[in-house]
């Protein structure tokens, strides 16, 4: 098993990655992981999630989130790892080993690396302790002051390791390798002026004095533009020591001085250029960067547009787009992200920013690949020529000629090409410079994989904005007083527009022309969703803002990635998977498959997780708008319903389904299969919400029929998270099955329900459902269902002592379950009685009990809920056997009960069977760590 803070937060079990779920779930395990095996209060998990106050049910989303992840922590196995999340007191205890932790690794590794005395041996520890990070250090958490806190210092742990691994490559005499590890580190942090003092060192020493020098100029740039400082002291002393130390020599040497040795004549004066003086701008020694051509002679083009005004943010892609063009060699960088996320305003903002590198001149053309007519290659290419100085009259006639002529042009210059808008990459191909010292920047509402394999361009995915940068936004654009004055209501607004950049200076727009709203007003209009996306509009005449931007988007796609966009707006829960997806459009999985990664390319959808996939609410209420089939929602219950039918089967396969499938339902719609119990009760866990979600959805649709099938068939996951909340969403499967006027269905709910509200302490409550649930089974004419509902009867009732009535209902069950040749359930009803029998001091007939029940055939079933009966059985009548007299007896019985237990994750029965081995003086020798979990009785 394996945690990761180091890049995007998460965990993986092997090579199954687990799912974590929404952003606040995965900010909870962050928080608990960067204290691992310490306390942490509830107080500080509070803090990790809201940046600003609180809600008042916070300390309630904070307990859902960790009952969310104790459960797929269990479902993963987690215990056999030493893993486990404890409650004690008010605090929360993550347990796991620091192997399993990155964070730990990697300070492990650093430490190593540093105490190296071999430069070979640091350089390979150090790159394995870099070889660990994956991204920004917690990446996928809530932008909350704490976790930003704890992403900073990390960050910071990574740098000195950076810096670390540079000295071990100048050690080795890497000098070239030095250089390399820097340079992109400097681009990401261009403030740092640590880094930047280290790079300028090594490049001089690598015998790239100009670079060295051109690299002080552009941080002593950045120092004085943003920050209003001048160098420090180790800024200043690396950029002297390039000036002042001359050429390298020819066999790669230290430095020649020019400085007059001791003892010997005045030397040559040095030219006024190398004088080291705080005010050094003989930005005309510099030469251009290394391998690019210098520009010809003649004015450089500069077409780009003006650059997009409140431009905030957007640290972490602008540094991606530093490192892509840094490397050199016609590197192409391509933005993609969702309509108007603001892809072209990130790509305008870096370009006027680092036109200058690039003194062939910087070209610009919007393709017009989302709206409009596309430009077509030839003609660009034709722009494109006479802005690099061809005369008109001298354009080739062809296209095939001009293209050629521009790849002759511009293999002699340095250009920066930035290409708005494509749709395809035959818009682009023919458009990218053939110079090695040329960058390019793309912008794509669409994946265009084609581009990634043939340009081997490297992609700058584009999100929505965080709460923060989209409050900043709108400071920005209506007034900071404005906002100031009503941030409860900023911050609303913010989620309504979703984060995204357009939507929110559509809304700014909307506030700049009604100065006397309040912003609780437009965010009270935002509500509305039947209006959403017409107030998200400037003028419907010219058809721009939000809905004109995904309608564009959703043209040109395949129709079947078409018809699955307007359908999710059908989609009730949070996210889907290829089966709800196939259920949805009625297709086969690999057809939906295929839609919905064209839906992705597109970003219209986002794939989160490896096959999940979500979508924003915006897009969903556009999908939604776009008229629907009738058929859709239900066939998207039934595909859920009947793939919950076969994880009941496959996580509990020796019991009698809880249900069937409705009569309507088509029994040749694609279910997933699962290949095991842990399978099964993993669909449970990710699917939680969706079929939460489902059920209410299907009873407001008037699909009761639906609605308490999609709670019952959920059983085999509530009996081992039996405190996890199942309470609310029972009680609308009850309400649905009374107006079905079903009394199987209502036994049923009322059974599981009652035995739900008896493990939560509820008894009061839990008889009134337990009461009426043996007499509706009868009357469904259902034995085992009757039996069942007596047992968790009679569980209910023997919670303040053994009753007659509790006996009399046990007795009952058994006969009813042996006549309906139920094994499993007359197991269940043995395992209460020999219970009762022990708690009255009846200890022959528990015995006797004990040994009929474990004496049946339960046809080979040794997983689940009946592998856990026999394993009660067993430390019952190992109890009957000590009281006995029978120790040798009692004590095997106990050693096979434990390792029934152990391997089922049992931990109630674990802990029974090392008390009984402690009470008769034997070892406890677990066969096996468990998994954790409930005591399941069958509902």
């Amino acid at each position: 098993m394996d945690f990761r803070l180091l890049g995007r937060v998460g965990a993986a079990t092997g090579a199954e990655e687990l799912q974590l779920g929404p952003v606040k779930r995965r900010s909870v395990l962050a928080a608990l992981l960067l204290k691992a095996n310490s306390a942490v209060p509830v107080e500080q998990l509070i803090a990790a999630l809201w940046d600003d106050a609180p809600p008042t049910h916070a300390r309630t989303v904070v307990q859902g989130h960790v009952s969310r992840l104790r459960a797929l922590l269990a479902s993963a196995g987690a215990g056999e790892h030493g893993v486990g999340l404890m409650t004690q007191g008010p605090s929360y205890v993550f347990e796991v080993p620091e192997t399993l932790l990155d964070t730990c690794r990697f300070e492990r590794l650093a430490r190593r690396g540093r105490l190296r005395q071999r430069p070979a041996d640091a350089v390979a520890v150090l790159g394995e302790a870099l070889a660990l990070w994956h991204g920004p250090a917690l990446d996928g958490t809530a932008p909350s002051a704490p976790l930003r806190a704890a992403a900073q210092t990390l960050e910071e742990a990574r740098l000195d390791v950076v810096e670390s691994l540079a000295v071990a490559h100048e050690r080795l005499g890497d000098r070239a390798g030095a250089v390399a590890v820097l340079q992109a580190e400097a681009a990401a942090h261009p403030l740092c002026e640590s880094l930047a003092e280290a790079l300028i060192l090594a490049l001089y020493r690598a015998g790239r004095r100009s670079d060295a020098l051109d690299r002080y100029h552009r941080v002593r740039c950045l120092l004085a533009d943003e920050l209003g400082v001048g160098p420090g002291p180790g800024l200043r002393g690396a950029y002297e020591t390039a000036l002042r130390g001359g050429p390298m020599g020819a066999g790669g040497g230290g430095p020649v001085s020019l400085l007059p040795a001791p003892g010997a004549g005045p030397a040559p004066v040095p030219d006024a250029r190398y004088e080291a003086d705080a005010r050094y701008e003989a930005d005309a020694l510099l030469l251009a960067p290394a391998g690019r051509p210098p520009a010809p002679a003649g004015p450089a083009p500069r077409l780009l547009p003006r650059g997009v005004r409140g431009f905030l943010g957007r640290g972490t892609e602008l540094a991606a787009l530093d490192r892509i063009t840094g490397a050199g060699d016609g590197a192409v960088a391509l933005v993609t992200g969702p309509a108007g996320v603001g892809k072209t305003a990130l790509a305008l903002q870096w370009a006027h920013h680092r036109q200058a590198r690039y003194p062939g001149g910087t070209l610009f053309a919007d393709l017009r690949g989302f709206g409009g007519v596309p430009v077509e290659p030839a003609e660009t290419v034709r722009e494109f020529l006479i802005a690099l100085g061809v005369p008109a009259r001298d354009l080739p006639d062809s296209s095939a000629a001009a293209a050629a002529l521009y790849r002759e042009l511009t293999a002699r210059r340095a250009l920066l090409v930035v290409l708005d808008n494509a749709r395809g990459t035959d818009q682009v191909r023919s458009l990218l410079p053939s110079g090695t010292g040329s960058a390019v920047l793309v912008t794509s509402r669409i994946r265009l994989s084609g581009l990634i394999v043939e340009e081997l361009a490297r992609p700058v995915p584009l999100d929505v904005l965080g709460p923060v940068p989209a409050t900043e936004l709108l400071a920005a654009a209506v007034g900071e007083e404005r906002v100031a004055a009503e941030p409860e209501a900023a911050d609303r607004l913010a989620r309504l527009c979703d984060g995204l950049p357009l939507a929110l200076r559509i809304t700014a727009a909307q506030l700049a022309a009604r100065p006397h709203w309040r912003l609780a007003d437009l965010a009270a209009e935002l509500a509305d969703e039947q209006r959403r996306l017409a107030l998200l509009s400037l003028d419907e005449a010219e058809e721009s803002g939000v809905a004109a931007a995904l309608r564009i988007t959703v043209q040109g796609l395949p129709p079947e990635a078409v018809r699955l966009f307007a359908l999710l707006g059908v989609v009730p829960g949070p996210d889907l998977e290829r089966y709800a997806a196939a259920a949805l459009l009625g297709r086969d999985p690999a057809v939906a498959a295929e839609a919905l990664d064209r839906l992705a390319g597109a970003h219209l959808v986002t794939e989160y997780a490896p096959g999940r996939y979500s979508t924003h609410d915006l897009v969903r209420l556009y999908a939604r708008g776009l008229g629907t089939d009738e058929g859709a929602l239900l066939r998207l219950l039934d595909g859920y319903t009947a793939t919950a039918l076969a994880a009941s089967l496959a996580a509990e396969p020796g019991e009698k389904p809880c249900c069937t499938l409705p009569r309507e339902a088509p029994a040749d719609a694609p279910v997933r299969t699962f290949a095991d119990r842990p399978a099964a009760l993993r669909w449970y866990a990710v699917e939680r919400e969706n079929l939460a979600a489902a059920v209410t959805a299907a009873r407001a649709a008037g699909h009761d029929d639906r609605a308490w099938r999609l709670a019952v068939l959920q059983w085999p996951y509530v009996v081992w998270s039996v405190r996890d909340g199942w309470a609310p969403l029972l009680e609308q499967a009850l309400e649905a099955s009374r107006l079905l006027d079903d009394p199987d269905a209502e036994s049923r709910v009322r059974a599981l329900l009652g035995w739900v509200l008896t493990r939560e302490g509820q008894l009061s409550e839990a008889l009134a459902q337990l009461e009426l649930a043996p007499a509706l089974a009868a009357r469904a004419h259902d034995p085992s269902s009757e039996a069942i509902a007596l047992v968790n009867l009679a569980v209910a009732l023997d919670a303040d002592g053994i009753t007659d009535a509790s006996l009399r209902h046990v007795t009952r069950a058994v006969r009813l379950a042996r006549e309906a040749q139920d094994v499993l359930t007359e197991l269940l009803a043995l395992q209460h009685r020999t219970h009762q029998l022990l708690a009255r001091g009846d200890i022959a007939a528990a015995e006797r009990c004990t040994a009929y029940a474990l004496a049946l055939d339960d046809h080979g079933v040794t997983t689940g809920l009946g592998a856990l009966r026999r394993a009660a059985l067993r430390l019952s009548r190992s109890e009957a056997l000590l009281a006995l007299g029978e120790r040798e007896a009692a004590e095997s019985c106990t050693r096979q009960a434990l390792a029934e237990a152990a391997s089922q994750g049992f931990q109630e029965g674990v802990n029974r069977a090392r008390s009984q081995l402690e009470a008769l003086g034997r070892p406890v020798d677990l066969p096996a760590a468990p998994k954790g979990g409930d005591r399941p009785v069958r509902s």
